[in-house]
């Protein structure tokens, strides 16, 4: 006998993994296919696709779930709304107008050459990140690597490493939070 989502839900919330992957199996080409329907470009849609299942994760592991006997409108919504985020922040990048004179749309930092202070300060917090990096224990290491820096999907992390989407998520997650807490207890600014 198949488990329902909830039970599914409820497994996953108790530590048991596998029961997301069979949640992420049963939802995932449907909600794959409905992000792809609106954003019409694969890489974007993969994008958001794994942000909506990180989102679940860690909505569900902090006990925050609430959406009893509706698991699939629940991770649809989600979906929904990171889909929302990606399109505002398309538009919030591409504001600028051409009508204002005064307005020189050449006129930008990232047009620019940097300045030594700029390289300085950019060299240094690539110097930072990859002693954060460095700190990680080795399987967050590994799929931060390959997600950051080869670029690979959590399907193709997953598959390199013998692992679930599932752990390979959580993985991410972890080593986000994991570089987050350690570049604050050594009073480590990652942004210029």
């Amino acid at each position: 006998m198949s488990m329902t989502d909830e039970n599914l839900v409820k497994a996953y919330s108790n530590g048991n993994n596998d029961a997301f992957d069979i949640l992420l199996r049963r939802h995932q080409d449907r909600i794959f296919n409905y992000i792809l329907r609106i954003v019409k470009n694969e890489d974007i849609a993969n994008d958001i696709f794994q942000d909506t299942f990180v989102k679940a994760i860690t909505t569900i592991r902090q006990g925050r779930y609430s959406e009893h006997g509706k698991f699939p409108a629940w991770i649809s919504r989600i979906a929904h709304n990171l889909i929302i985020d990606y399109y505002r922040q398309e538009k919030a990048e591409n504001m600028q107008s051409t009508d204002a004179e005064e307005v020189d749309i050449l006129n930008r930092k990232e047009l620019s050459e940097d300045t030594i202070e700029d390289l300085i300060i950019t060299e240094q917090i690539h110097e930072d990140v990859r002693y954060l990096i460095d700190e990680l224990p080795e399987a967050q290491k590994e799929v931060l690597m390959m997600r950051y820096y080869r670029n690979m999907s959590f399907k193709e992390i997953a598959d390199t490493t013998g692992v679930s989407i599932n752990t390979a998520l959580g993985r991410m997650r972890y080593a986000i939070l994991n570089m987050r807490r350690i570049a604050t207890s050594r009073d480590l600014v990652l942004n210029v």
